[in-house]
């Protein structure tokens, strides 16, 4: 019997979109119950109208204090800037925040062929190099032009981090942690984006899920084929940004 935390989060055993959830909630100091594979596709087998929330496929949070359930990364982000404020300002900062999730969804269902549709070959690797590289280059000249730079300054030009940097180090320091290749991009075309990456990844509560999540997954990422013909056409070694 599973004990009571303050959500419940539905998403496959891997750090790849339900991190940034984890991330999140982890920031705030909140807690949550994991379900298991087989608890999902229950729930992905039901009629849309009987599912907590009608969704496809994972995630799907539901927050146990309203029993307000959502699905869709990018949409679960948002709600939790507002209900756990994990955004400091208004609404320039709620808007470039949003930007910023939507951008990591992007890249993510672009690193991974829109979640296999296709499968990566040293050609179509080598083809996609330079998009993945402009990522960086809009990552870093975003952060730059709010005060980031190395050894300080957040991405909203905030005086703490919240949930853009959160984003960032989910997004940049789980890929770069996972594929040396691309950690080593990362640090060639934004520095300052790496730099936050690391000095994010030792705070505390990010430095105990980190820890907790090699544990559970090993160096996984999106799993399946995908992550089989990922690793095929990316160099070998310890990308740890940390």
């Amino acid at each position: 019997m599973m004990v009571a935390k303050d959500f419940e989060l539905y998403y496959w055993p891997l750090p790849f979109r339900g991190q940034f959830i984890r991330a999140a909630l982890a920031f705030a100091g909140k807690s949550w119950n994991e379900h298991n594979e087989d608890e999902i596709a229950a729930l992905m087998k039901m009629a849309p109208e009987g599912q907590p929330a009608p969704f496809m496929g994972p995630p799907l949070l539901i927050d146990n204090e309203t029993g307000f359930a959502l699905s869709q990364m990018p949409a679960i982000l948002v709600y939790l800037a507002e209900r756990l404020a994990l955004v400091h300002g208004g609404t320039r900062e709620r808007a470039l925040t949003a930007k910023l999730v939507n951008d990591a969804n992007d890249i993510i269902d672009e690193l991974t062929l829109d979640g296999g549709r296709q499968m990566w070959t040293e050609d179509r690797w080598a083809s996609f190099i330079p998009r993945l590289e402009k990522w960086m280059h809009i990552w870093e000249a975003f952060g730059t032009s709010n005060g980031l730079e190395g050894g300080k300054g957040f991405m909203l030009g905030t005086a703490k981090p919240d949930l853009a940097d959160i984003v960032t180090v989910t997004l940049w320091g789980t890929m770069a942690s996972r594929f040396g290749a691309i950690a080593a991009m990362l640090a060639e075309h934004a520095p300052a984006t790496m730099d936050l990456v690391q000095r994010l990844r030792a705070q505390p509560a990010l430095a105990t899920l980190e820890a907790k999540s090699v544990k559970r997954y090993g160096d996984a990422y999106c799993g399946g084929e995908i992550e089989k013909s990922l690793r095929a056409v990316l160099p070998a070694g310890d990308g740890s940004p940390a």
